[in-house]
């Protein structure tokens, strides 16, 4: 009987604090919104980028140091996560630490842009850039579990899939208008310092201000008061690492999720096999295809977020399933618009990622507080997210004699990947979902 009351009285708290998050959703969507299109305005210069693989590619690195980039970015959301998790364990109000983080992710990316405006010896500009990128990697690896806690936390659980919604929709729309400013700017100095420089310092002013607007959302407190922690980091480490591998459905799902870090990394390099082998213009590469990825998101937010078509369960496949498709198209129909289609379509399955990904780890979560949850979910999968690229990059250099034939011998492992990626979401169970534990 004790057990029934005290379920009742946790399932109106919720009931209860759902309403608020509601009455505040306007405000939160709203705010959320703009600090994501200022982000978005900086994205295709840092992150899934075109242009970057380019701009290196342009400065003389090779397909190796192409990979080692999604590579680092992975390594650093893979393991500095968990600091930031055990650092941030007994903060309820998280949203000081998410602000302070953005803010210093920001500054990698403005003073790299500063410093291409004063470089004299372009030969230290790739370790710049690479010194410059960790750093970003670092902080942005901090930052996310945090962030993700963030997010679904302000929102309720029936509005948590329209406000990220919301959120991605103004992010890239941002995006596209930064991948038209690429293409006009490549198209004028064509990959020279000047543009270069611009790029990357607009990119870091934009995430800078973006990074200020979390000033305005709203964040309220936690449904249960939580126990004060004092464990060690490799206690608190330790536990949740524990209760994840035994959380077999959870399992499945990250494992399902894999193709995310196969699509990223051929996502990193498809534009370098565009311009060399079927003579796309740098400047088309660069700005028309991340025009034509983010556009492939907005359409995933709004069918699949705004407008809600399909299950959760649903709109994860989904991603499988046309990566797929954009990997034939890449192999069998290498065009303009070949290339153009399947930009469309990584897009589509990036922006449905982003929609899925948070709610389904909040789901499976047997915690109040999913920021350790979040974290180590990057690391499980670390191995695999971070050594894919590289490995990709590193088969494109030893296999370079063969021309378009190696990459389309690593679309083919990568479909391979894929399928089984599908199977395992397939054997996820959505409908199960846990209970909190005191």
């Amino acid at each position: 009987m004790i057990i029934v009351a005290s379920d009742f009285y946790y399932f109106r708290c919720i009931e209860f604090m759902d309403v608020l998050k509601d009455r505040y959703f306007k405000q939160n969507a709203t705010s959320i919104g703009i600090v994501e299109f200022f982000w978005g305005l900086g994205f295709p210069v840092i992150l899934e980028s075109t242009f970057l693989q380019i701009f290196l590619k342009n400065m003389g690195a090779s397909d190796f140091l192409i990979g080692l980039v999604p590579s680092i970015l992975i390594l650093g959301i893979s393991i500095f996560p968990l600091l930031s998790s055990y650092l941030t364990r007994n903060y309820e109000v998280k949203k000081k630490i998410v602000l302070a983080l953005h803010v210093i992710s920001s500054c990698s990316t403005l003073f790299f842009g500063i410093f291409l405006f004063f470089v004299k010896d372009e030969t230290i500009i790739l370790p710049v850039f690479f010194v410059s990128y960790v750093i970003f990697s670092l902080c942005i690896g901090l930052t996310l579990p945090v962030w993700l806690h963030f997010i679904v936390k302000i929102f309720s659980v029936k509005k948590s899939v329209q406000g990220l919604s919301i959120m991605y929709l103004a992010q890239n729309i941002a995006k596209v208008i930064a991948s038209i400013f690429i293409i006009k700017m490549v198209e004028a100095f064509s990959f020279s310092l000047y543009s270069a420089a611009w790029i990357f310092l607009g990119s870091g002013i934009a995430f800078l201000i973006g990074s200020l607007c979390f000033i305005f959302t709203k964040e309220l407190p936690s449904e249960q008061i939580q126990p004060f922690l004092n464990n060690s980091f490799s206690a608190h480490t330790k536990d949740i690492i524990v209760e994840m591998v035994k959380n077999k459905n959870l399992l499945k799902y990250l494992v399902g999720d894999l193709d995310n870090y196969v699509m990223l990394t051929v996502l990193s390099f498809y534009a370098n096999y565009a311009t060399q082998y079927f003579g796309i213009k740098d400047y088309t590469a660069a700005g028309l295809f991340v025009g034509f990825i983010y556009t492939g998101s907005i359409i995933s937010n709004l069918l699949l977020g705004t407008l809600g078509y399909m299950s959760l369960k649903n709109k994860f496949l989904s991603t499988k399933i046309l990566s797929l498709v954009t990997l034939l198209m890449l192999i069998y129909y290498p065009t303009f618009f070949g290339f153009l289609f399947a930009s469309l379509l990584m897009g589509f399955c990036r922006g449905t990622r982003g929609l899925v990904y948070s709610p389904s780890i909040k789901k499976f979560c047997k915690r109040e507080d999913t920021t350790g949850y979040f974290a180590v979910a990057s690391l499980l999968t670390i191995l695999f997210g971070s050594g894919f690229p590289v490995f990709f990059g590193k088969m494109l250099d030893h296999f370079s004699y063969m021309g378009k034939g190696a990459y389309k011998i690593m679309f083919a492992v990568s479909f391979c990947l894929i399928i089984i990626t599908l199977g395992f979401g397939w054997l996820t169970d959505f409908d199960k979902e846990f209970k909190d534990t005191p």
